[in-house]
């Protein structure tokens, strides 16, 4: 898988935790999944890891392992779940340069907020600048609705799990489901499962921007990810799916309820539309 973590870079990490006593080779071994294990269990003894964590398979105790080594490396990755979803690809991505460069992987731009003009009227002027959101949102996790979906959903991470519901803020709610309302009524069911609409990535989720240093939209529960795999951070609009054709009704449809593209606006992170103006 794209960025995963090297035999090599697990040695490096699990040796400085005191935990791999074998040769620092590159090559994996019984030693080495030792370690992991050893280190899986140190996160669990200190409560750092996702509920459920005593029934996960290896492989995802292996991955909450990486996780927890590219967390202690400064970067930002999430919950140490075990799941591969946008936020921890992008860890990956960032640790890879962290790992050559000693520095983490910045997306330029990504923290500026540059003045746009602000529309007299139109669905637009109903959501906050980036800026304004703590005052306009309040507290970050807080005030809360549940979204039932009028169609089914899976999420990116786990298609095989499907969900009908999910939180995001009690400002945004009624706008986000006339979202999926309208594109529900565009497409169909059986459309949207072909052009992966139904793939969730996420709604409320309490971390930074992905490459920068603010607090993410997410953290307000005021964002949507959809089909991050075929729509990556840093894919623009040669790479990403959503910059199709095919996808502009439901642009369209987002666009209608004054609400932000990321990919429209600034050709990046084609996954995420939010409720805030930039």
């Amino acid at each position: 898988m794209a960025n995963e973590m090297t035999s090599l870079q697990f040695q490096k990490a699990l040796k400085a935790d005191g935990l791999f006593a074998g040769k620092v080779d590159g090559e994996p071994s019984a030693a080495l999944d030792r370690a992991i294990d050893a280190r899986f269990d140190r996160e669990a003894l200190a409560g750092r890891l996702a509920d459920g964590w005593q029934g996960w398979p290896p492989l995802r105790r292996k991955l909450a392992v990486e996780q927890a080594i590219i967390r202690d490396a400064g970067i930002e990755v999430g919950k140490v779940d075990g799941l591969i979803g946008p936020q921890t690809r992008f860890a990956r991505e960032s640790f890879q340069a962290f790992d050559q460069t000693g520095k983490p992987l910045v997306i330029p731009g990504r923290d500026e907020t540059p003045a746009q003009p602000v529309p007299a009227s139109g669905p637009a002027t109903r959501w906050p600048r980036q800026s304004e959101v703590p005052a306009f949102y309040g507290a970050m996790e807080q005030n809360q609705a549940m979204l039932r979906l009028p169609y089914e959903m899976r999420l990116s991470w786990e298609p095989q799990t499907r969900i009908t519901r999910f939180s995001c803020h009690e400002k945004v709610h009624d706008a986000f489901l006339r979202v999926f309302q309208k594109t529900l009524a565009e497409y169909g069911e059986m459309r949207i499962q072909e052009l992966r609409l139904d793939l969730f990535g996420g709604c409320l989720n309490k971390r930074l921007m992905k490459g920068g240093t603010q607090m993410s939209m997410h953290s307000w529960g005021i964002a949507v990810d959809l089909d991050p795999e075929r729509n990556a951070l840093r894919m623009t609009h040669r790479e990403a799916a959503f910059a199709r054709p095919e996808y502009e009704p439901f642009w369209r449809i987002v666009e209608g309820e004054g609400l932000v593209s990321l990919g429209r606006a600034r050709d990046f992170d084609w996954m995420h539309f939010q409720a805030a103006r930039l």
